[in-house]
């Protein structure tokens, strides 16, 4: 285990080293010009030029990389260009409602997924299983501005149950959260059933059915903690999914988490803030699928760690 926690943190560095170069490297080609939004439009030519020595952006990029991976070992994202404060501040200020918003996303998806999966194995062949497929397909396929402005619509502007947007109680939890529920939960709907099918047809649970076994009884204790395996590493990848996503559900809901946050970096083409962002969510994504490594064996010990 020691061995193999060593070798995949070692990975994990790397991992993070590659996201930090590559990151880093686009936004020195891109186009747009973090100093000009810094100066304003009616800043002079010199100007221009003394706050981007100020920052240190005519160096060359090795230069600034190095300058960025240094300040990085010392636990330093930079300082925001636009706002004038720590990015790891603003992160840490933003971090909660992440992920208090990916959490309630994950049991969404895991509760209608699942629960959809099971059902369509049990009928599987028949209308209702073949329904509850195209379902998942449509809501795999849908744009997640698209979904979550139809429940805007539907259930906070039609109905009124819900408030439009903002953050602090339950209520305005439920919409973001179903919105990325929805979105998660096609893929594991039809994980679930073709492993739920799987399971149904080991000897195992023909012998639990030929002792005289309840249909519910077989279905809970022997086929359901089987079929639910290849679930838990799917779990640990919806991490990274759901920081990528999250970014268009916050801003559509005003939700005031990291992807908002990130959104308005882009716009402002904020460097510090996007590079801290993207490395908090790299993070993330090695720490889940480590974790749902390490939560597999446990589930099942005839999985190994090597």
């Amino acid at each position: 285990m020691a061995a193999y926690l060593a070798r995949r943190l070692i990975q994990s560095v790397l991992i993070l080293l590659g996201v930090s170069f590559i990151t880093f490297l686009l936004l020195y080609v891109l186009p747009a010009d973090p100093v000009r939004q810094i100066a304003g439009r009616a800043a002079t030519a010199q100007t221009v030029e003394n706050i981007r020595q100020q920052l240190g952006l005519d160096q060359p990029f090795i230069v600034q990389y190095g300058r960025y991976l240094g300040n990085l070992l010392h636990g330093d994202l930079g300082r925001s260009y636009l706002q004038k404060t720590d990015v790891a501040e603003l992160i840490w200020s933003r971090l909660p409602a992440s992920l208090l918003l990916m959490a309630g996303g994950i049991v969404c998806e895991l509760v209608l997924g699942l629960t959809l999966g099971v059902i369509a194995a049990l009928w599987r062949g028949r209308a209702l299983d073949q329904g509850l497929m195209v379902g998942s397909f449509v809501a795999v396929s849908a744009p997640q501005f698209v979904v979550g402005l139809l429940l805007l619509y539907v259930f906070a502007v039609r109905l009124g149950w819900f408030p439009i947007g903002g953050y602090g109680t339950f209520a305005h939890l439920v919409l973001p959260a179903l919105t990325l529920g929805i979105l998660g939960s096609g893929w594991y709907s039809r994980m679930m059933r073709s492993s739920m099918i799987e399971v149904l047809r080991a000897d195992y649970i023909r012998t639990a059915r030929a002792k005289g076994l309840g249909r519910a009884r077989v279905i809970l204790r022997h086929a359901l903690p089987n079929a639910i395996l290849p679930i838990v590493a799917m779990i640990g990848i919806d991490i990274g999914i759901f920081m990528g996503g999250i970014v268009v559900v916050e801003s559509v809901f005003g939700w005031p988490g990291m992807g908002q946050l990130a959104w308005q970096a882009i716009q402002r083409v904020d460097i510090p803030i996007i590079m801290g962002v993207t490395l908090v969510s790299a993070t993330a994504i090695v720490l889940g699928n480590l974790l749902a490594d390490l939560i597999a064996p446990l589930v099942d010990p005839r999985i190994k760690l090597r």
